[in-house]
């Protein structure tokens, strides 16, 4: 058995205090993935215990007893010996000199900023193997991770790729949509100065990310770029329900199933407890914007369920289930805890070690998450700040159950104020807005009148609201509420014009104010 063989030693070849961070980041990595552990150790010289011997001595003699040599090359050169070289180039010729294995990670992307000698040294890797550029420590750790595994793959150490590394069958290249990989771009650049410009074609940003299996789309390809991934991973919706009481019963007041890639499924879903909470207004002396307060902190909703998407079980026939109750959320995710994660490490800091790693490292690119092992940390301490319970976690026929309290003040009837109160309060509102258009006042319309303080533009309302998708906000929000008369441009003659803000009508003032007034009991 596997478990049994003796494992493959990894020489880690770096410049040790310039990339110190990166080197044992790479090592609590290996060690704690529960697939890399059985077959890999790491080796890292400064953790040896001092002895008689030379250091080249000892560094050279463990890259020859090495399996893999993974050489992290950055801005300094480090030491030179009598000949001018340094212990970094000295173990890589040591490695191509014995046949070893040579992963290679440059890591930034300004190669003026390097050592001359340093720019040499990746120029001669690149002559003989494939380099990868990383600039950050969570795209080192989830290109290594791809590398290893595809390593195994070939040695026949694992028959099979691990699921969102696993080529999905029948996809092709054409089931991946080239504008969500352009919108990724875009993003990753922006929020996490990601190494790839924005003109990649979709087939290198692939190659980059490890989302090809041969020319076959993994499954995490399909899952963050498809054009329906649905279609090839059913189980992979996210169904979303709110109940006005505190127990599972129908009839159900709302109920949605939402599909798409996992950014569309985490805004739709975000979008949707959002809508169905309670919200307050404070007032405007504390700044130029009534500030607009939800019940549950949204960034804690958007942890909670961004969480479960990234690292749910797939290979599971079940959904993520968003469950809205009176006194609590619940978001049920297919899946347990990966070893050494405990219910009771959650609540203390833990590493980060996600289910699908190529999945969670676009998502981390794109700043839905964050891959430090905090999140759930974080929402404890937003929960404690807003007055409410922390949240809880069990573990339940094999789901991972995420439980947020609700303030104790919701009730039935305060959980149905949100679905009631466009029709009642509208009919307070006499003549000014009619019954047609409270039809078309849904969640997510409330929500956009409620922060549409001032012209403001299309950019500057979604950022209110947390949006990232474009589409989702315009079929969601902004045409809706244009369509009820509820908003208006201020250049209606040029739909399309850049410089197009937004604003209430009178109608949507007035519904405005009534809502405002029910909520804060007349």
């Amino acid at each position: 058995m596997a478990a049994s063989m003796s494992k493959s030693l990894i020489f880690l070849s770096s410049v040790q205090k310039e990339l110190a961070a990166e080197r044992q980041a790479v090592k609590e990595f290996v060690e704690n993935d529960p697939l890399l552990r059985r077959f890999f150790t790491v080796f890292l010289f400064e953790t040896l215990p001092a002895s008689g011997r030379r250091a080249d001595e000892v560094y050279l003699e463990e890259v020859d007893h090495c399996a893999l040599y993974v050489g992290l090359f950055g801005n300094s050169y480090g030491f030179e010996d009598s000949e001018g070289i340094s212990p970094t180039e000295r173990e890589f010729d040591r490695a191509t000199a014995t046949g070893k294995e040579r992963l290679i990670f440059v890591l930034g992307s300004d190669d003026t900023a390097r050592h001359p000698k340093m720019q040499q040294l990746v120029r001669k890797a690149g002559d003989q193997v494939v380099r990868r550029r990383v600039n950050t420590i969570p795209e080192l750790t989830g290109a290594l991770y791809a590398s290893l595994i595809n390593f195994l793959e070939r040695n026949g150490d694992i028959r099979t790729l691990p699921f969102d590394a696993a080529g999905c069958p029948r996809a092709t290249l054409d089931d991946l949509s080239p504008e969500k990989m352009r919108w990724f771009l875009s993003r990753a650049r922006l929020q996490r100065n990601f190494a790839l410009p924005e003109t990649t074609a979709p087939v290198d940003l692939l190659a980059h990310l490890n989302l090809l299996d041969d020319a076959t789309p993994s499954h995490a390809a399909i899952l963050l770029f498809g054009t329906a991934p649905q279609r090839f991973l059913l189980s992979s919706e996210v169904k979303c329900a709110h109940f006005h009481g505190t127990e599972l019963r129908k009839p159900i007041p709302s109920y949605h199933i939402y599909k798409g890639t996992v950014f569309e499924l985490a805004d739709q879903a975000v979008d949707f407890v959002m809508s169905k909470l309670d919200r307050s207004v404070g007032a405007r002396e504390q700044g130029p914007q009534a500030p607009v307060s939800y019940e549950i902190p949204q960034p804690v909703v958007a942890e909670a369920l961004v969480n479960a998407i990234a690292h749910r079980d797939y290979t599971s026939n079940a959904s993520i289930q968003v469950m809205l109750f009176a006194d609590r959320l619940e978001v049920w995710n297919p899946g347990e805890l990966r070893p050494p994660l405990s219910l009771d490490s959650l609540t203390r800091p833990h590493p980060s070690i996600p289910t699908n790693p190529l999945i969670a490292e676009p998502l981390f690119l794109a700043h839905y998450i964050e891959k430090v092992g905090s999140g759930t940390l974080e929402m404890a301490d937003l929960c404690r700040a807003a007055g409410l319970r922390p949240p809880e976690f069990r573990l339940d026929m094999g789901c991972f159950i995420l439980t947020i309290w609700r303030p104790e003040r919701s009730s039935a009837t305060a959980a149905t104020v949100t679905e009631q109160a466009a029709g009642e309060v509208t009919g307070q509102v006499t003549g000014q807005v009619t019954g047609q258009v409270t039809g078309q006042v849904t969640g997510h319309v409330q929500r956009l009148l409620a922060v549409c303080e001032g012209t403001l533009s299309r950019q500057e309302l979604q950022e209110r609201l947390g949006l990232r998708h474009r589409d989702s906000f315009q079929q969601n929000y902004l045409q809706p509420a244009l369509q009820a008369g509820l908003i208006e441009m201020t250049i209606p003659h040029k739909p399309r014009s850049s410089k197009q803000q937004y604003r209430l009508t009178e109608r949507g003032r007035l519904l405005l104010a009534a809502r405002d007034t029910q909520e804060n009991g007349q």
